[in-house]
């Protein structure tokens, strides 16, 4: 019988906090009375995740199903791979640090059944350093203004999915994007409820300062030509300027003969002008480095295992262990 629901969990060096989210989610999604999938993906974790994750599914073979990756391909593709292998008519990804409680799941569940197809969660108070918070806040107004993919809370992991949302999630091939603005764009009805943020049970973040600005880079570029467009509009502001700015020069080298002032002024100008130029090829650069990983047509992520009542299985069909299923 097919659950009701799906919850997808992405793994990643979690063994310190696990226990307590075991203990947690099982007795909340239990209260909740209605047929129900955990999908654990392990994303190449190097502690003991693993086993832990094993005996968890030893214990409750009837609603546990672990997926687990050949290597580490990031908390998105994690997310992807449990779409893939979900089996709910409602998905809802959570984070593994209990920093969204469980318990939150209800109400969630509540908001979709009042005809919603896409559910995000803003934390009414969150439980993280100042700088992170400031960032993301500023990331979202850029991101919101750019992308006009209005998620006030992206930081937030606890979300929930209609199937067919989903179904059109699973049929893009995109090698890096990021999953809540790509439901969102599916969503016919999509709205966000206020959630409780707890501090970290155990471990640390997973997200340095580079996999921010990275991740943002990502949202930015995959969901909008916008950047590249106010590009081109600031060079042929700044060409006029300084085709401007050269008249000016030749005015008074003209009227004035020739002058040693200005130049510490001509570099900075020089300099300005240099940076934006570097800007923009970077810029460029980053849309054909998306470009160049689509066209390669590397699978996303290589699934090694899945742990499922009745059978370890490789694949979509449960064939023999030998073979890897992949992310197109």
């Amino acid at each position: 019988m097919k659950p009701e629901l799906s919850v997808i969990i992405p793994i990643y060096n979690e063994q310190a906090g696990l226990a307590a989210l075991f203990a947690r989610l099982y007795p909340a999604l239990d209260a909740l009375r209605v047929a129900y999938e955990i999908i654990f993906v392990n994303d190449g974790s190097r502690d003991n995740s693993v086993s832990i994750l094993a005996e968890q599914f030893r214990q409750r073979p009837d609603v546990t199903r672990v997926v687990l990756f050949n290597g580490n391909y990031g908390q998105h593709m994690a997310i992807l791979a449990g779409f893939e292998a979900s089996r709910g008519e409602t998905m809802v990804t959570l984070d593994a640090d209990l920093q969204n409680p469980p318990e939150e799941i209800k109400n969630l569940l509540a908001k979709m059944r009042e005809g919603y197809d896409y559910v995000g969660s803003i934390r009414r108070k969150r439980q993280d350093s100042a700088w992170r918070t400031l960032a993301s806040k500023a990331m979202n107004r850029m991101r919101e203004r750019i992308t006009n993919i209005r998620i006030t809370d992206q930081g937030n992991m606890l979300r929930a999915y209609g199937r067919n949302v989903i179904d059109l999630v699973n049929q893009c091939a995109e090698v890096n994007t990021f999953v809540p603005a790509l439901a969102y764009t599916f969503a016919r009805k999509p709205t966000e409820i206020t959630v409780e943020h707890e501090e970290r049970a155990a471990g640390e973040s997973k997200y340095s300062l580079y996999s921010l600005i990275r991740l943002n880079f990502d949202l930015v570029t995959g969901f909008s030509l916008i950047p590249l467009q106010i590009f081109s509009m600031l060079g042929m502001a700044l060409s006029a300027g300084s085709a401007l700015l050269v008249v000016f020069l030749l005015g008074r080298r003209f009227l004035l003969g020739a002058e040693a002032e200005g130049v510490f002024t001509l570099f900075a100008i020089a300099f300005f002008f240099m940076g934006v130029i570097l800007f923009g090829i970077g810029l460029v650069g980053e849309y054909v480095g998306r470009i160049f990983q689509q066209v390669r047509a590397r699978p996303r992520y290589v699934v090694q295992t899945i742990l499922q009542q009745g059978r370890a299985s490789q694949g979509r069909d449960g064939d023999a262990v030998e073979k890897r299923q992949v992310g197109r």
